[in-house]
C-alpha cells in the first residue's frame, strides 16, 4: 500500500507542477508576449500533464488489480 501512496504522490506533485508551468506558458504566450511561440508549448505541457496524471492512476489502479488477483479475491463485475 505505500509504494502506491508514493507513486500516487509523486503523479500527483509532477503532474501539477508541469500544469502549472504550462498554465504559466500559456498565459505568458497568449496575453503577455507577442511571439506566439509560447502559446503552444503552454497547451503541450498542460495536455501532457494530464496524460502523466492518468497513465499513472492506471497503473497504480492495474498493479491494484493484480495484487487482488494474485491473492485469489474476485475482482468487482458488473451484471
Amino acid at each position: 500500500m505505500e509504494t502506491k501512496r508514493k507513486m500516487l504522490n509523486a503523479v500527483k506533485y509532477i503532474g501539477g507542477t508541469v500544469l502549472a508551468l504550462g498554465i504559466l506558458t500559456f498565459l505568458i504566450g497568449f496575453f503577455g508576449s507577442d511571439s506566439s511561440v509560447l502559446t503552444p508549448m503552454g497547451i503541450g505541457a498542460v495536455v501532457g500533464a494530464v496524460f502523466v496524471f492518468l497513465i499513472g492512476v492506471f497503473f497504480v489502479a492495474s498493479e491494484e488489480m493484480l495484487d487482488k488477483a494474485y491473492k485469489g479475491m474476485e475482482p468487482y463485475r458488473t451484471k
